[in-house]
């Protein structure tokens, strides 16, 4: 038994070596079509490796040849199976490019996207590539609208859309939880703002709800802790937001909060509008003040200037 294991792993090395032999004399070999059709045959084997190594070296030779058309096709491909979608997007772009009329085209300009898309992170990091997916996959779209794989390349943008959203709403919970912290004042506006944009960007979204409870739960702390001058315009747009969102989620568990929060703003702004009034008199009042004293002051000076007129006019 030991014997046969033996030769077995004796000819499988045999073998290995063979094969590594034949490779390494293609990777020197300058017979073009040996080196065009061995690629091919790596290709069609699994090998994409020792494929790709081929294409690199065949490919300036063959350009413009009937050739060509099908090595950057699997080349493009070849990319693709070993994981490497950034290359391979790029290559199977390049394919459409050159190929727009070929029966791969559609197929090329889908794989460009579909690549795109396999390279787009989760939600929580940035996002750049999945934006360059979503703009591939409505060139495809536009492009091949009546295509087998529209569907799927649909079903591929509402995934992405999915994390667009995901990552937005997460970043408005961090904005949300900064505001606990020693200082929140610039973090409610930045809050409001992004509560705000973010119902603008997803109308549909399940998590509007709850964003839009915080909007006035924040905008309400906001105004409370504004100065003087800005106190009123921001309590008055906090009871906006509270009233808006009981127009739009009637039956929202949230709505005891939402009123708890209004009337404490109207209570606030009440409170402050009694006590603007107050400083407003009293502001009136020390105007008026100033204004008597210049005027007594102006009555004084004309007065002291008729009782010098004799003096002077009986020294002349």
């Amino acid at each position: 038994m030991n014997t046969v294991i033996k030769y077995t792993l004796l000819f499988v090395i045999i073998i290995s070596l063979g094969s590594c032999g034949k490779f390494y004399k293609l990777e020197k070999s300058t017979n073009w079509d040996d080196v065009y059709t061995a690629a091919n045959e790596y290709y069609q084997e699994g090998e994409y490796s020792k494929s790709i190594i081929l294409y690199d070296k065949v490919l300036p030779v063959i350009r413009g040849s009937e050739k060509s058309e099908l090595a950057q096709f699997n080349y493009a491909y070849a990319h693709f199976r070993l994981k490497r979608y950034i290359e391979a997007a790029s290559y199977f772009n390049n394919f459409y490019q050159s190929y727009s009329r070929s029966p791969m085209a559609e197929e090329a300009l889908f794989m460009h996207a579909y690549s795109l898309y396999m390279d787009a992170p989760d939600y929580n990091l940035d996002q750049k590539s999945s934006k360059e997916a979503v703009t591939a996959i409505q060139q495809f779209i536009n492009r091949f609208p009546e295509s087998d794989s529209y569907e799927r390349a649909m079903s591929m943008v509402t995934d992405l859309q999915s994390r667009f959203e995901k990552k937005a709403y997460e970043e408005s919970q961090m904005y949300y939880r900064l505001t606990e912290g020693l200082f929140p004042g610039q973090f409610y506006l930045a809050c409001i703002v992004n509560f705000q944009n973010f119902a603008k960007r997803y109308p549909n979204s399940v998590h509007n709800e709850e964003l839009a409870y915080k909007l006035v739960e924040v905008s309400t702390a906001y105004a409370e802790r504004s100065i003087f001058s800005k106190k009123e315009e921001r309590l008055q747009e906090a009871i906006e937001f509270g009233e808006d969102f009981n127009r739009k989620y009637p039956e929202s568990d949230f709505n005891k909060e939402v009123v708890s929060l209004v009337e404490q703003s109207k209570t606030e702004l009440n409170s402050h509008q009694k006590l603007k009034k107050q400083y407003e008199e009293i502001k009136a009042r020390e105007a008026a003040l100033r204004k008597e004293k210049q005027e007594e002051q102006q009555e004084d000076e004309v007065e002291l200037e008729e009782a010098v007129k004799p003096a002077n006019a009986g020294s002349k």
